[in-house]
């Protein structure tokens, strides 16, 4: 029997990316029409923003809880939070955590690892390509990472927030995104981190000047391979 996944969720389109990965790719490996049992909380995003702008993690945590704990209620036997941002609470709380949690980035340091990736690229929020969620993980690892300049990171932070969160993906952001991929290339990256839920669903990995590194599908495949170990 496979593990209840719950997923603790923040942005609508970067959580439903990870629980459609999960029923579609499931099937491969549990048979036709099979995936893991699913439970989703979320809170709404302004929630969870009204303490992320002010920096306030310890609330941000406070509120990854109450989700896990509701899902808790639900029967759910292992967490999965398809948000790179709030991840940076994680610290502050997994101790009080009712169940296992997998941890996004260590999903797509294991990637790293198994292509032999030894200096990635970051695309993000500003608190991902600025803080410690990756930069701890990759790094304690003996992986480079590497965020875009100023003016870059303040766009790709606006767009996060202004468009893909609203579901608004547009040609003109997709160029922009694989512009900002080779200038990191051109920095020695050997492959590019979509460190924010929701980039993987503008960066077309076809034509991507990097090899893309999609956090929120290898956290689904990661929470499908725990759910059945």
């Amino acid at each position: 029997m496979a593990r209840h996944i719950g997923i603790v969720a923040c942005s609508a389109e970067g959580a439903a990316l990870c629980y459609r990965t999960i029923c579609t790719e499931a099937p491969e490996r549990m048979g036709e029409h099979t995936h893991p049992e699913i439970t989703m909380h979320t809170f709404p995003l302004a929630e969870y923003m009204r303490h992320i702008r002010p920096g306030h993690w310890a609330e941000v945590g406070e509120m990854i809880l109450r989700s896990a704990q509701k899902l808790a209620g639900c029967g759910a036997e292992l967490l999965v939070c398809p948000d790179n941002t709030i991840h940076q609470a994680y610290e502050l709380i997994k101790d009080r955590l009712p169940m296992p949690w997998v941890h996004i980035a260590e999903a797509v340091r294991d990637e790293a690892w198994r292509h032999g990736y030894s200096h990635l690229g970051l695309l993000g929020t500003k608190y991902i390509m600025t803080g410690p969620v990756y930069a701890g993980v990759l790094e304690g690892a003996g992986v480079r990472c590497t965020a875009p300049a100023g003016k870059d990171q303040e766009e790709i932070n606006r767009i996060i927030f202004a468009e893909l969160v609203n579901g608004i993906f547009t040609e003109g952001t997709r160029l922009f995104f694989n512009e900002v991929i080779g200038r990191l290339k051109a920095q020695g990256c050997d492959a590019v981190v979509l460190g924010c839920t929701e980039i993987p669903l503008i960066v077309d990995q076809d034509d991507c000047p990097l090899p893309a590194l999609d956090s929120t599908r290898l956290l689904a495949r990661a929470a499908i391979s725990r759910a059945l170990a």
